[in-house]
């Protein structure tokens, strides 16, 4: 039963097997990870007698064979020969196998070429470098080369984003931007004046060359390591809360952060700044103490000062990131860098916390009782709209009632109007066909019933002038002989000889009767140009006399209303102070008992009324209104 080593996947450390029918078919490495022989016993390797990179069979053990020199190139001799070389990202001193292809630094997680290292250690062993340029990663800001021996006319190579700073007992000299250079002794007047430079080529000077990654640091994470202890400012109650976020940093100036961060150390990464999740050494955290501290210190200030609902903070994030990034940043200046962005990503609640609870209920119960006041104040809001729509539509459903009753009565005087117009036209046209007019027809009407009642046109007979004036007497005469036009439509079919015997004699009494009675009663003159008619229709054009509009005024300045409410605002007519009452003639807003267009008493009226000797009867005044004689 042979022996033979493997070398581990994860850790790259080797581990003793040995072959045979009985032996383990899986080795347990050191590190914990388990080696399935079977599988993992064939590698990919660099021969170190012939320099290529070959596959073996590690089971094989010392009687494995380069397929290339056919040297042996699994011998224990090789893998008990330990290398030591340093971190390429912080710079930890590591042991390995000589063989060893990688190596994972236990401290950060840095996957290191191991070759590659040694390759550099041999090469500043030597003393001399032809190409200077930056070998670490971009997760990097500061990076050391570890050669510090360089020959004259050796190049220079500076990355885009990057600056290269020559230091001499810990001082920065020469700078370099991005480029190439051959380093000269006029490329070097800072480093020439401290101490002179050989000008042979073959010659060394020693100098420590620093590369400076000046690209922005995205996504590193911070968080607060304890609770933040505050009162809530709403609710009073004491609660405590967290905060997380990222940001971005930058270098600012390359000479500060070389001469104030990194002194003598060959390098300077994210994880010197902000301590992650615990892996790094004791050297990291430089700036988390102070983001802490402006974190917790101003995230409380600023809930308390703006009155911040703590419930409703994601909605302050942004300014809250801002003024935190202004408070760093002048503090990080002094340092060399910068954070270009900075983001509180994520407030942390005490959800478990009874205060945190609490509150939550207490904005709870003012929510539902503000919604509840302004479900009520807009149920309110819109009672009173419909009140008002209510009453406005009220409003002008009365004035559009109150205009179709006054269309309706207006158009049935019309109709009666139009009734008697077209009637008495046609009596004037028959009379006119029998050769006598209107008033003359009147005049001879009036006439013959005066001379069969006995009256005169000088006003005897009958009494009237035993009775104190005859021409008082003769129209009170005239009054009771009950004259219609219902009994002058027998005499309209009289012709024109059968009337002649009596025409003169009834014309003459008729004339100085209706004259009398024009000057002492009341008349009103037509539109047709007819004046001093005595009836309630014109004896020239048969238009029924004009009754008295009974119009209103509105408060609103509406003036001449007919109606009984206002077309303007829809204000309802007011009630009359006065007891009036309307006929039903069509006469409206009558004050005494009795109509004055007509004579109708007043319905149900008890009045205290006298009988005047003309033959008025039923005044209500102390002055009749048919011939003006006093009450005795």
């Amino acid at each position: 039963m042979a022996k033979f080593v493997m070398e581990c996947p994860a850790c790259k450390k080797y581990v003793e097997g040995r072959t045979g029918f009985f032996a383990k078919k899986k080795l347990e490495c050191s590190c914990g990870n388990v080696i399935n022989v079977k599988t993992d016993k064939l590698i990919s390797k660099k021969c170190e007698h012939c320099g290529n990179d070959v596959v073996i069979d590690q089971t094989k053990g010392e009687k494995a064979e380069c397929p290339v020199c056919h040297e042996p190139i699994n011998t224990m001799a090789e893998k008990s020969q330990l290398v030591e070389f340093t971190c390429r990202q912080c710079s930890m001193r590591l042991q390995v196998a000589k063989g060893v292809a990688e190596y994972t630094c236990p401290v950060c997680d840095c996957v290191n070429d191991v070759q590659k290292e040694l390759g550099k250690k041999e090469m500043a062993e030597q003393g001399f470098v032809s190409v200077i340029k930056y070998e670490g990663d971009n997760n990097t800001f500061v990076w050391k080369h570890p050669v510090e021996d360089f020959n004259m006319g050796s190049q220079l190579i500076v990355h885009e984003s990057q600056e290269a700073v020559f230091f001499r007992n810990g001082e920065a000299l020469d700078l370099f931007g991005a480029g190439r250079y051959t380093l000269e002794t006029q490329k070097l007047p800072l480093l020439d004046k401290l101490y002179e430079l050989p000008t042979d080529s073959d010659k060394t000077f020693h100098s420590e060359v620093y590369f400076v990654n000046q690209t922005t640091q995205m996504g590193i994470k911070w968080g607060t390591d304890s609770k933040v202890g505050l009162f809530e400012p709403i609710s009073g109650l004491h609660i405590e809360i967290g905060a997380c976020g990222e940001f971005n940093l930058r270098v600012l100036d390359s000479r500060k952060v070389l001469l104030k961060l990194v002194g003598t150390g060959d390098i300077l990464s994210r994880q010197h700044l902000i301590q992650g999740d615990g892996t790094t050494d004791a050297a990291t955290g430089y700036f988390k103490a102070m983001v802490m501290t402006h974190v917790k210190s101003y995230l409380a200030q600023a809930i308390k000062d703006q009155a911040i609902n703590i419930l409703e903070i994601d909605s302050k994030l942004d300014s809250l990131s801002n003024a935190l990034k202004n408070r760093i940043n002048a503090n990080l200046e002094d340092y060399g860098l910068t954070m270009s962005d900075f983001f509180v990503t994520r407030v942390l609640l005490p959800e478990d916390d009874p205060n945190f609870k609490r509150m939550k209920q207490q904005y709870a119960d003012e929510y539902l009782l503000v919604r509840e006041e302004q479900i009520k104040k807009a149920e309110a809001e819109a009672e009173a709209e419909r009140r008002t729509v209510e009453a406005q539509t009220e409003a002008q459903m009365k004035i559009i009632g109150a205009q179709g009753e006054a269309d309706a009565l207006r158009i049935q005087k019309q109709a009666e109007a139009d009734a008697y117009r077209m009637q008495a036209e046609a009596e004037a046209a028959e009379m006119k066909w029998k050769g006598y007019t209107y008033q003359q027809e009147t005049a001879r009407q009036v006439g013959l019933e005066a001379m069969q009642n006995g009256i005169t046109g000088n006003g005897g007979g009958g009494g009237a002038a035993a009775g104190g004036g005859g021409l008082a007497g003769g129209i009170g005469g005239v009054a009771e002989l009950g004259l219609t036009l219902g009994a002058l439509g027998g005499v309209m079919g009289m012709t024109k000889d059968a009337l002649n015997p009596i025409l003169d004699s009834a014309s003459a009494i008729g004339s100085g009767v209706v004259g009398a009675a024009t000057a002492g009663g009341d008349t009103w003159d037509c539109n047709c140009g007819t004046k001093g008619i005595v009836g309630n229709f014109c004896s020239n054009c048969g238009a029924k006399k004009p009754m008295p509009v009974d119009a209103w005024d509105c408060e609103c300045g509406n003036h001449g209303i007919v109606g009984n409410f206002c077309n303007n605002c829809g204000k309802k007519r007011p009630e009359p102070l006065l007891d009036m009452w309307d006929c039903e003639c069509g006469t409206k807003g009558i004050i005494g008992n009795f109509c004055n267009n007509c004579g109708k008493k007043r319905p149900e009226a008890v009045a205290d009324t006298w009988d005047c000797g003309c033959g008025n009867k039923g005044i209500t005044g102390n002055f009749c209104n048919n011939c003006g004689k006093q009450r005795e």
